[in-house]
């Protein structure tokens, strides 16, 4: 679930222009904590802040807040960078967020778009899938008050996994985090039956001149551009190969000569730089292997099954 943040590249490319957002958006950004258990067999637990950002412009965004408030440190550092002409290791300073993908939906169709980077030589691409995904929500009498919210139940069935939550009416929007939407009012908690997942909302606020871009990403030109949208299968499968070699479309572009070559302010070359990314990517992802909808990799499996028998 990491996002694609690189500090080898973000180092290369800090001193780049700012592209300044240009934007006139205004959103209602909705802070939800998620506590998560990255580990299938193991009872540790991972937590972090996302945001739901619901937009004058008829759509929502949903991603990890990590970045985002990290935009003043970060802003402090490249300047200070750019001044003095030396690069720095931003990973004794940037946190690293749990989350790479950003989820889209759009008013009043409520299509859900689901984006993510992988590398495409130096620079981050955006790859999507597109769902036209519809909740069976079944809205129960209980009713609870979580935190300064009043609440009342709903459950559903969703990517294999039973979930439970809690909305509130006195919040008129039809949305919640990740996918989770329709419902008369604001998600303000969800959960999964074993308590894989659970987003609880922990405060708002109105966010003017909105971009749902960070800093760095504006900075570095590295928001990945107009996302390709790919069929959910295709998508899997170039995600996956990203994650199995991060640096597949970046190697053939590097000489021994550049491999070689070290960089003011930053310890060791570009080539061991390279290695402790791929490190950190392959460290990261082999670390989480309880998705959030593993019922989409059950009914993979069994297709390609009855596939293979089709050919026999």
């Amino acid at each position: 679930m990491k996002h694609l943040f690189s500090i080898f590249f973000i180092a290369v490319f800090a001193l780049a222009n700012a592209q300044d957002s240009d934007t006139k958006e205004t959103a209602n950004r909705f802070f939800y904590e998620l506590t998560f258990k990255p580990k299938k067999d193991s009872a540790k637990t991972d937590k972090v802040i996302t945001v739901l950002d619901i937009t004058d412009k008829n759509r929502s965004v949903y991603q990890d807040y990590t970045v985002i408030a990290q935009d003043s440190i970060m802003k402090v550092e490249i300047e200070t960078m750019r001044k003095a002409g030396i690069m720095k290791d931003l990973s004794k300073t940037l946190k690293t967020p749990k989350i790479s993908a950003r989820i889209y939906k759009s008013y009043p169709d409520m299509k859900i778009q689901y984006v993510d980077k992988v590398a495409n030589g130096f620079t981050p691409a955006n790859i999507a899938y597109t769902e036209n995904l519809k909740f069976n929500w079944k809205i129960l009498g209980d009713k609870q008050k979580i935190g300064e919210y009043n609440t009342q139940k709903a459950t559903t069935e969703f990517g294999g996994r039973t979930w439970t939550a809690w909305f509130s009416t006195d919040i008129p929007f039809q949305d919640g985090p990740y996918k989770f939407w329709g419902l008369p009012g604001l998600i303000v908690k969800i959960e999964d039956s074993a308590k894989d997942y659970s987003w609880v909302l922990q405060g708002n606020k109105k966010v003017k001149d909105y971009t749902e871009f960070s800093y760095i990403e504006n900075l570095m030109s590295a928001s990945g551009g107009k996302p390709k949208d790919l069929p959910r299968d295709k998508f899997e499968k170039t995600f996956n190969d990203f994650k199995k070699d991060p640096f597949a479309s970046v190697r053939p572009m590097m000489t021994q000569e550049m491999m070689s070559k070290s960089i003011p302010g930053m310890d060791g070359t570009i080539g061991d730089m390279m290695k402790k990314q791929e490190k950190q990517y392959k460290d990261f992802y082999n670390a989480n292997d309880n998705p959030i909808e593993p019922e989409y990799g059950k009914v993979k499996v069994g297709e390609l099954q009855k596939v293979g028998k089709e050919k026999n």
